[in-house]
């Protein structure tokens, strides 16, 4: 059996298949992922740190009959994730050389699905771009094109997994931080509603619960079977959305009734681009085609009111964590350890009053009312993931911080206006690589749906994906042995 064969085509459920059959040793999986991220590695820059030697202790110790993801090898995103015994940067220099002493309960759930986790991803510092760019790691490069960012925070994970050189991967979304980077790499990226997975045992809620872990994957189906295994509260969860009554894999093998769908073009003051505006048409088409009812819409948002209190949000988190860095260290972090980007929020956010952090929070939470309200009358709202094509690396690089915070503002979320109203309203959302550029590169269709009902957008998903099928379509760049073409 030729191990890279199986990676170039197989998702991690397949691949499990194989290793619970006898047919592959956890252990070839890993060498093979092993050879496959040092032979592409130094271009995409997708790696934070690499844990070889506990992931082949793992190997040697693992049960081939255990987990959904037997003997799957993978990666955990280096922000807010603590891996015990690996460097936890956040994408930032403030860290050093750290190492962590406790472990996430989404890392201990990742490991109950079996897999092998081989390192850790690359992402900005502190998650707040939508690019994945640091001055600790630079930049993560987009398969697709290696001049075009790979998207952010969890662009390490989206690159690794679009390249071939593993099936999944873990990542987290407090602002599209899945969704925008499975748009630009052409994969398949899952934010389930808020409170549904653990984010413990480190943080509370991460951005007033705006938050939460999950992953990127090749297939509907790898999505649905991780969020079955890591799925629930964890110990003193400060609240907890509803559980399926029925596993989320068995929504991928059935298609959904038809489905109401309000389309929405554009969102708050800055254009969406005709190629965007294409992408997602042609996604309401295919939608159409399958039997559901697209409806023009407008969502209830004011944009540059949210934008701001989701700054007072972020402003606010981030003093609380740089203080508390400050703590572990033993010294307070200075401005010049961090980025331009983290110093521009901190300036005019970061001394937020608690009135002003409590009234924001009301704000936000008042739009997810609000939104629960509007899907009274639909089941699901689409809309682009980007409102332009991937953009090229250095185009969100802030170097200056006398950039005002409107401007910053102004520069990330006319590109990705869409995501973050989804993480304020708490509701599941998922971008899906129907749609490919003139210029080749991958341009997400996002939907999201009502509160806890996930299952309708896993089934309308799989149903996208058995319509219009994207795990064939390899980019340019990746860790194959034969050339993309040749698939």
């Amino acid at each position: 059996m030729d191990i890279h064969n199986l990676l170039d085509s197989e998702d991690a459920t397949g691949l499990a298949e194989w290793v619970r059959r006898g047919e592959v040793q956890p252990g070839e999986l890993l060498e093979a992922v092993i050879e496959r991220i040092e032979r592409i590695e130094p271009q995409l820059n997708a790696v934070a740190e690499r844990l070889y030697d506990s992931a082949r202790q793992a190997a040697r110790a693992s049960r081939p009959a255990h987990g959904v993801f037997a003997g799957v090898p993978t990666l955990v995103k280096d922000l807010f994730s603590p891996v015990k015994g690996a460097a936890m940067t956040n994408g930032s220099l403030a860290l050093g050389g750290a190492r962590a002493d406790v472990e996430a309960e989404i890392v201990t759930r990742l490991r109950g699905t079996g897999c092998l986790i081989l390192g850790t991803s690359t992402s900005p510092e502190f998650g707040t771009s939508y690019s994945t760019e640091s001055t600790r790691f630079g930049a993560t490069r987009n398969p697709w094109n290696l001049e075009h960012s790979a998207g952010g925070s969890s662009g390490g994970a989206a690159a690794l997994v679009a390249a071939r050189v593993v099936p999944f991967a873990h990542g987290n979304d407090g602002g599209g931080s899945l969704r925008v980077p499975a748009s630009c790499c052409g994969v398949f990226g899952f934010k389930p509603s808020r409170g549904l997975l653990p984010s413990g045992p480190m943080i509370g809620e991460g951005w007033a619960g705006m938050g939460t872990p999950h992953g990127i994957t090749l297939s509907v189906r790898d999505s649905a079977a991780l969020l079955d295994a890591t799925a629930g509260i964890d110990l003193g969860a400060p609240y907890a959305a509803p559980l399926s009554a029925q596993p989320y894999v068995c929504a991928v093998q059935r298609d959904p009734r038809p489905l109401r769908i309000a389309l929405v073009e554009q969102l708050g003051p800055w254009p969406t681009s005709d190629e965007s505006v294409d992408a997602v048409r042609q996604a309401a088409s295919v939608c159409q085609a399958l039997g559901h009812r697209v409806e023009p819409a407008t969502l209830p948002v004011v944009l540059p009111e949210f934008l701001d209190k989701v700054f007072t949000i972020i402003g606010a988190g981030t003093r609380h964590y740089v203080e508390v860095l400050g703590q572990m260290r033993g010294c307070a972090v200075r401005p010049e350890e961090l980025e331009a980007r983290t110093r521009i929020i901190l300036r005019t956010k970061g001394d937020v009053s608690g009135a002003q952090y409590a009234g924001a929070v009301e704000w936000i939470h008042a739009l997810g009312r609000q939104l629960a309200m509007f899907m009274q009358d639909y089941d699901v709202i689409l809309t682009p993931t980007l409102a332009r094509e991937p953009v090229r690396i250095g185009e969100l690089d802030l170097q200056d911080d006398r950039l005002s915070l409107e401007a910053l503002v102004e520069r990330f979320h006319s590109y990705s206006p869409f995501t973050a109203v989804f993480n304020a309203s708490g509701q599941p959302a998922m971008s899906v690589p129907l749609y490919w550029s003139a210029a080749g590169l991958p341009m997400g269709a996002h939907f999201a749906g009502r509160f806890g009902e996930e299952s309708t957008l896993f089934a309308l998903a799989a149903q996208l994906e058995r319509a219009q099928p994207w795990r064939g379509r390899i980019p340019p760049f990746n860790a194959c042995r034969r050339p993309a073409s040749a698939l």
